[in-house]
Order: C-alpha cells, then sequence, then structure tokens
C-alpha cells in the first residue's frame, strides 16, 4: 500500500470518528441543560445508536454490497447527515430532537461498515495493516474532546447546540471527500440477497458450543452498564462540578489506544478467560469509583475511572471479537462478527440505554441534581454479576492470534 492511500484512508478514519463523538459524548449533558430533558428521554436518545446498529446489515447488505460503491454511498450518506446534524443544533425541545438523531443514526452506523470495507479493499495485508488505519479514528475521536472541552470551552459556556454545527461542518467535508477515495465496488452485485446471510444466522451454529454460548450471553449482559457510560457519563462529570469534563473523557481513548497495544501480551501470557475477566472486573471498579469519586479532593477516582476505559473497552470487547474470529472461522467470519455485533451494539445496548434512562429518573432530586452514588452502584452491581458468570460458566481456552 502507497504511502499516499495510507494517509488518504487515515484521514478517513479521523473523519469518521471526529463526527460521531463530536455530539455523541455530550448529548446527554445538551439534553437535561439546554432541552431540560428527563433520564428517560436521554437514555431513549442514546438508543438510537442500538436502532442504527440492528438496521445496519440490513442497509449494507441489501443496498452497498449490491448497488453502490461503498465510497459514493458513504459521501451521500454523510452530506445528508451534515443536514441532519445542522438541524439537531437548532431545535428546542426533545419531542423535535428525537426524530432527527434517530434518522441520522439510521444512516450513520451503516458508514461504520462503509469506511471499514473501502480501507480492507486497498490493504494488501488487512492483519497487520487495518490497525494502523483503524488507530487515526481513535486520534480524531481524542481531538473532538480535547478541541470542545479544552479549547472551545462549550461545556462550561453553555454552548453545546454548537457541537452539532461543529460535527455538521466535519460531515459535509467527510461527504465530500469521500467521493475522491479509493474506488470500492459493491462486492456482491448481482447476488440475490439472503435474509440468513444478512443478520449473520449461518454463525447461529456457534452458539451450540457451550463456551462460546456463555461467551455471548455474558457479550449482551455487559453492554447494559457499558450503556451507562456512554449515556451518563458526561453529564454526571459536568453536574459533579469536573472541569472540561468532555476534554478529560478524551484520556479513556488515549487508554484505548495504549492497551490495544498490550492487548496481544495479556492474551499470549494470561489467556483469554483471565483477559476477559480483567476487562469485567474494570467495568466493576470503574463504576464504584464514580459512585464515590467527586469534584474536589477524591477527583483523583473520576480521572481513573475515566482511563479504565481501555481495559474496560479492549480486554472484553476486542478480545470477544478476536475469539469469535477464532471459534467461527474463515467461512463464516463475516457473519459471526455481524451477529455479535448485532446482539452487542445492537439488542444489549438498546436494553442498556433504556434501563439507564428510568434510574437515573428514578435518583433525580427536587433540586434537578441526581443521587449519582446510588445510580453508579447499580451498572457496577450488573458488571459484578456479569464477571461472576463468566468466571463459573467459561472454561479457558488457548487460541491462536495469527489464525
Amino acid at each position: 500500500m502507497k504511502g499516499k492511500t495510507r494517509a488518504r484512508l487515515s484521514l478517513m478514519m479521523f473523519l469518521e470518528f471526529f463526527i460521531w463523538g463530536a455530539w455523541f459524548v455530550t448529548m446527554g449533558t445538551h439534553l437535561g441543560t439546554n432541552l431540560n430533558s428527563s433520564g428517560g428521554e436521554i437514555g431513549t436518545a442514546y438508543t438510537t445508536q442500538a436502532w442504527g446498529a440492528i438496521v445496519a446489515p440490513f442497509i449494507i447488505g441489501l443496498i452497498a454490497d449490491r448497488y453502490f460503491a461503498a465510497q459514493k454511498l458513504l459521501g451521500v450518506l454523510h452530506l445528508l447527515g451534515a443536514v441532519l446534524l445542522y438541524i439537531l443544533g437548532t431545535v428546542d425541545d426533545f419531542t423535535s430532537f428525537y426524530p432527527y438523531v434517530l434518522t441520522y443514526m439510521l444512516i450513520y452506523m451503516p458508514t461504520l461498515a462503509l469506511v471499514n470495507a473501502v480501507a480492507f479493499n486497498q490493504l494488501e495485508d488487512p492483519s497487520k495493516q487495518f490497525a494502523s488505519i483503524r488507530f487515526w479514528g481513535t486520534v480524531g475521536w481524542i481531538l473532538q474532546g480535547v478541541l470542545i472541552g479544552y479549547v472551545l470551552l462549550w461545556e462550561s459556556k453553555d454552548m453545546l447546540e454548537q457541537t452539532f454545527v461543529l460535527a455538521a461542518v466535519a460531515s459535509a467535508f467527510m461527504g465530500i471527500y469521500s467521493f475522491t477515495l479509493p474506488n470500492t465496488p459493491p462486492p456482491a452485485k448481482g447476488q440475490k440477497a439472503s435474509l440468513r446471510e444478512i443478520v449473520g444466522a449461518d454463525a447461529l451454529g456457534l452458539l451450540k458450543d457451550k463456551n462460546y454460548l456463555v461467551f455471548f450471553i455474558s457479550s449482551v449482559l455487559i453492554c447494559i452498564p457499558l450503556a451507562f457510560y456512554y449515556s451518563f457519563a458526561n453529564p454526571f462529570l459536568n453536574e459533579v462540578g469536573m472541569a472540561n469534563a468532555a476534554g478529560n473523557m478524551s484520556f479513556g481513548q488515549v487508554s484505548e489506544a495504549l492497551f490495544l497495544l498490550l492487548l496481544p501480551i495479556f492474551l499470549k501470557r494470561f489467556g483469554l478467560k483471565t483477559t476477559i475477566l480483567l476487562g469485567m472486573l474494570a467495568w466493576v471498579i470503574r463504576y464504584a469509583l464514580f459512585a464515590f469519586g467527586d469534584a474536589g479532593s477524591n477527583i483523583w477516582m473520576l480521572f481513573l475511572g475515566i482511563v479504565l476505559h481501555g481495559i474496560c473497552y479492549d480486554f472484553f470487547f476486542v478480545s470477544g471479537q478476536i475469539f469469535t474470529d477464532y471459534k467461527a472461522g474463515e467461512k463464516i467470519r463475516s457473519a459471526a462478527q455481524g451477529l455479535i455485533t448485532l446482539a452487542t451494539y445492537g439488542v444489549g445496548m438498546l436494553i442498556g440505554f433504556k434501563i439507564a434512562g428510568l434510574i437515573v429518573d428514578n435518583y433525580a432530586l427536587v433540586d434537578g441534581t441526581h443521587s449519582w452514588k446510588d445510580i453508579w452502584i447499580i451498572p457496577s452491581a450488573i458488571a459484578a454479576v456479569v464477571f461472576i458468570f463468566f468466571l463459573i460458566t467459561f472454561k479457558n481456552e488457548k487460541i491462536e492470534l495469527n489464525k
């Protein structure tokens, strides 16, 4: 792969995740502060990610894989997304906000698969080259947090509606830029669409393996506490008085990048089960730190909870993707990855966001604040239950990382 192509693909990944993070991280704070939304409404707004993840395989399988070059569909979707993002920054009530954010996520989530398709189509050795391209997506997510939290200070200035304008401008640029990307023709052009193939049903046979079934169930359940972080970490940090919360949360992505490099070492030295258990335990500890931390003398607990994100995400979800690839083999590899993504970011997160919203509402106080200690103890306890379930029922397996 030529250096120019690498640079073009890296910029594509940078923009893709800059756009998402620019508004998604602080949406809960924006809804609660500027639109006076309840916890339930905030949770409902975040479920749009899950609905997008559920719908994405159908858009990719029925449209992208058969009729349109990936880079052209990517461009169209981001141009449409730019319009929707701009509108989201102008509405002033949740009833008007929700239809636009739902529509946006239904067209954004498929772009995650499209950027991967464009990248993979240009790589001679994806197993060695893709990580360095995807790394720039993490950089994009980090940079938006630094920009919003430390440079523009939109949280402290109560100007979070501007995050949608920022994302809209980036999305418009991404839309135009996408048409210049290397051609990625539809891989299944002329073939009939199979519902079984689209939803990853061919991979359901993996659930006959008791060990993989335990992992599959655990993956869905651990998404419940994960949803608490995505939807309410930023509102929580702002409410308790942490300055530049969005910027500080970007340290979680720095941690994610670092632990991604350490993951192969942990898998080789400690094995799959221990590595996944460490990821689950990190969720338990993270939420306990949030429960007992504050923006005063215990602010270190909040920062530690943020930087644990690398272990929380990489050691469970990335390890799980590797385990799924190992179990599936080459024949049903794509179907298996599609199935686990649908189950986690679709079904699991959908349940998690709804539960998180209900719990936050249940612990709302009369002065408009929340009893965050009571709130964070709940996802910590859920993660602890999943940890114990996995510890008792999952049998360790040795896997070859270079399979």
